[in-house]
C-alpha cells in the first residue's frame, strides 16, 4: 500500500471526526438567547468609540515574520541531520554537506543582519 493512501485515509478520518464534533455540539449544546447588551463590548462602563481604528506597530509584524523565517530554517535542518549519515554511505556526503553549508551561511547572514539592524529592539 502506498504511504499516500494512508495519509489520505487519516486526513478523511480526522476531517470527518472534526465535522461530526462540530455538528453534534451545535445539535446537542444549549440554546441561549443572546441579548444586545451581552453582545456589546464592555470597557469599564465607557462607550467605545466605533470610528477609532486601532494601530498595531510594525514591530509586531516584523517580529512574527522573523520568527517564522528562522523557525522554518531550523525545521529544514532537522531532516537533513537525520538523513546525512545515509548520504555519507551512498558517497554523496560532500555534496549534501556543501549544500547545507550554503544554507547555513545564508541563515547566519540573516541572523547577523537582524542583529545589526536592531530588528528585535523595542524602543
Amino acid at each position: 500500500m502506498s504511504p499516500l493512501v494512508s495519509i489520505v485515509v487519516l486526513s478523511v478520518i480526522v476531517l470527518t471526526f472534526g465535522a461530526l464534533l462540530v455538528a453534534l455540539t451545535s445539535l446537542i449544546g444549549p440554546k441561549t438567547e443572546q441579548s444586545k447588551a451581552k453582545q456589546m463590548a464592555y470597557e469599564c462602563g465607557l462607550n467605545v468609540p466605533e470610528s477609532e481604528v486601532s494601530k498595531v506597530p510594525v514591530k509586531f509584524y516584523l517580529t512574527a515574520i522573523l520568527f517564522i523565517l528562522f523557525d522554518i530554517e531550523i525545521i529544514f535542518m532537522y531532516p537533513w541531520a537525520l538523513v546525512y549519515k545515509d548520504f555519507i554511505t551512498e558517497g554523496k556526503g560532500l555534496y549534501i554537506f556543501l549544500s547545507m553549508a550554503v544554507f547555513l551561511v545564508i541563515f547566519v547572514f540573516g541572523l547577523l543582519w537582524e542583529i545589526k539592524s536592531n530588528a528585535l529592539e523595542w524602543e
